[in-house]
């Protein structure tokens, strides 16, 4: 081959790269300027002011395409499907109680993203920042607001298989006093001091006493519902086959995802709901794999997210095992029903 079909060939492979990135740049630039405009038929988002206070409110991550997406928003808890009212902050998980919220966003960089939580007041001014190290996952507010907790992936992206590592965080939001994991907590299984090298924790939620909170323990290919005490500094296992639990707002009950035999590998997931005093579970109506975490909207029902077009929908569903699922909201995650 001579020197100037060698010229040429490398100035023809030069053309293809730079049109390829060319196309390759045009496309992320058409893609984010669709999702920054408002689609017809989503559901309406307005500016305003959003607080953490007042009854009858639920917040979440508006995930409608347009202006507003990523951002929290309100509306009236009996009409989670109305307008919204988009409060300007961007939040990848989020969670709220008693006045306090916990944010969880992506700082984007020039090479990478990095992640961090973000301790919010009833005005949703930060108090607190703290660095978050991996991809943020779960959220969890106390009842009284006094403590904050978050889960983030440090390794693989996803709950679905066993190659994954996370690491749990919970904050004193009134000292800022962060224990920055869980893993550094005593951990008692079936009765006996436990210790080994692949623990995860993920999923806090608290108990109303500032002390006992429940999440998922994970080691050796299984997963246990365990109890924590957070001055003792002791986790307990209670149960098996137990992910992302909920504590109902009397204390009684925990809902969560169970991992069912029979099931895809990637969608293995029924929701269900444990008496903690008997320790029955019951399968709720919700027929398709959940992977999320719940939340109570008060001691009768289960609210939780399913993909959708816009890449979650709200749903609810009757905790008592009764009833189908109905969805509430398109176009969200990270609910938090206030007062």
């Amino acid at each position: 081959m001579t020197v100037r079909n060698r010229v040429l060939i490398l100035a023809a492979a030069v053309a293809v790269l730079a049109a390829v990135g060319l196309a390759s740049v045009l496309h992320a630039s058409a893609r984010a300027e669709r999702r920054d405009r408002t689609q017809a038929g989503g559901p309406p988002v307005a500016s305003g002011t959003v607080t953490l206070t007042g009854p009858g409110r639920l917040v979440f991550r508006n995930m409608a395409w347009g202006p507003h997406r990523d951002e929290l928003t309100a509306v009236p808890a009996d009409d989670p499907d109305g307008p919204r009212t988009a409060a300007g902050l961007k939040c990848l998980r989020f969670h709220a109680a008693s006045g306090t919220g916990v944010c969880l966003q992506a700082v984007h960089g020039p090479v990478s993203d990095t992640y961090r939580a973000l301790v919010l007041d009833a005005r949703l001014r930060i108090l607190d920042r703290y660095d978050v190290p991996g991809i943020p996952s779960r959220a969890r507010v106390s009842p009284t607001g006094h403590f904050a907790a978050w889960t983030a992936f440090v390794g693989g992206d996803s709950y679905a298989g066993t190659d994954f590592s996370t690491r749990t965080a919970v904050v004193d939001t009134r000292s800022g006093k962060l224990i920055p994991s869980l893993e550094d907590f005593r951990i008692v299984k079936d009765g006996r001091p436990y210790r080994a090298a692949d623990v995860n924790f993920w999923g806090v939620t608290f108990a109303a006493d500032d002390r006992a909170f429940y999440a998922t323990l994970a080691t050796r290919g299984h997963t246990y519902l365990v109890r924590g005490d957070l001055r003792a500094r002791t986790v307990t296992t209670l149960h098996t086959d137990v992910e992302c639990p909920s504590l109902s707002p009397d204390g009684t009950r925990v809902a969560y995802k169970k991992r069912v035999e029979g099931l895809p590998k990637d969608a293995p997931w029924r929701l269900y709901v444990l008496d903690l005093r008997t320790m029955r579970e019951t399968p709720l109506a919700e027929s398709r794999s959940v992977d999320d975490q719940p939340v109570w909207e008060d001691a009768r029902t289960v609210v939780y997210a399913l993909p959708g077009d816009y890449g979650a929908d709200l749903y609810q569903v009757p905790a008592d095992g009764s009833g189908r699922p109905h969805r509430i909201s398109p176009a969200a995650v990270s609910p938090a029903y206030l007062g």
